[in-house]
């Protein structure tokens, strides 16, 4: 009976030795996770403050803003300020506001179009020199678009197109990561038995393109659009070098002039706020309406 006691003794206390050894492994963990909570939260803070002042910001006059008093939920003038908005210096904001969607919304269109049947030919055909010509598209991937501003400024000038609206909008059509990024999609997206059953039925190259290739590549092409939209949407530098006239400016280069304007007069300040709370509602419209589209290249292949 003694032994059988002692046993018993000695396994309870194996047990609770066991059970205090995980109790003090669990420990840490739970302090990590806490931790690691903790640290999102702090980043989503960070992150969302300055869109949180921007939108209570937007609703002050000149002596708030300079006052500090941007986060308070009092004293709304928003109205006021979209008034002053639209009418300062005969409404040249909504000009900048279109030119803008024109540069980003056309010029995004179109450079997706360009990448998408680049990446396609690269992926699909076969041609003498393929891979060494991709090998420059990737080499252009490299080169920060600022150091091109200057010799792109030398060309425009030498074709006469400076100060005016191709100025910017031709340049926005080239973008070597969208051709990179469209070889990737075509390489996931389109089977090739798909294309060798259409072509066995008669369909032409670009009719296949058109209609399969173009289609089955859909989360490509606006995944392409999206990156260059934000791109060109929030492009500061080239305008700045080929525009001088205002009412070609987009909004970026518009609220810059405009802010460098409140040191000699303050009534600005609002103007900038506002306007820039305006600037960003189409770069929140396009992610919501395409969310379908480049969340379905973002999900593509994770079940392969």
């Amino acid at each position: 009976m003694s032994a059988v006691a002692t046993k018993e003794t000695d396994t309870a206390q194996e047990t609770g030795a066991v059970r205090s050894a995980t109790a003090g492994r669990s420990r840490p963990w739970s302090l990590s996770k806490t931790a690691v909570n903790g640290a999102l939260v702090l980043v989503t803070v960070y992150t969302l403050l300055p869109l949180g002042w921007l939108l209570t910001a937007a609703a002050k006059n000149t002596p708030d803003l300079l006052g500090g008093n941007g986060l308070t939920p009092s004293n709304v003038h928003l109205v006021q300020n979209l008034h002053d908005l639209a009418t300062q210096d005969g409404g040249i904001y909504f000009r900048w506001y279109l030119n803008s969607l024109l540069y980003a919304g056309l010029g995004a269109l179109l450079c997706a179009l360009v990448c998408v049947c680049a990446g396609y030919a690269f992926e699909v055909y076969r041609f003498r020199g393929k891979e060494k010509l991709f090998g420059l598209v990737l080499l252009g991937v490299l080169v920060p678009t600022t150091a091109l501003a200057l010799p792109m400024y030398l060309l425009a000038s030498e074709i006469g197109v400076v100060d005016t609206f191709w100025a910017v909008f031709i340049p926005s059509l080239v973008f070597p990561f969208g051709v990179y990024l469209s070889r990737v999609f075509c390489a996931g997206y389109i089977p090739g038995e798909v294309l060798e059953a259409a072509r066995m039925d008669g369909a032409k190259e670009l009719r296949i393109f058109w209609s399969i290739g173009l289609r089955m590549v859909m989360p490509g092409f606006v995944t392409v659009f999206l990156f260059q939209f934000t791109a060109i949407w929030n492009n500061f530098f080239l305008p700045l070098v080929m525009l001088s006239n205002t009412k070609l400016f987009p909004v970026s280069l518009g609220l810059y002039v405009w802010n460098s304007q409140t040191h000699g007069n303050p009534e600005f300040y609002p103007l900038v706020v506002t306007g820039s709370l305006l600037a960003v509602v189409p770069l929140v419209v396009a992610f919501v309406a395409l969310q379908r589209h480049w969340k379905a290249g973002l999900t593509a292949g994770s079940v392969k």
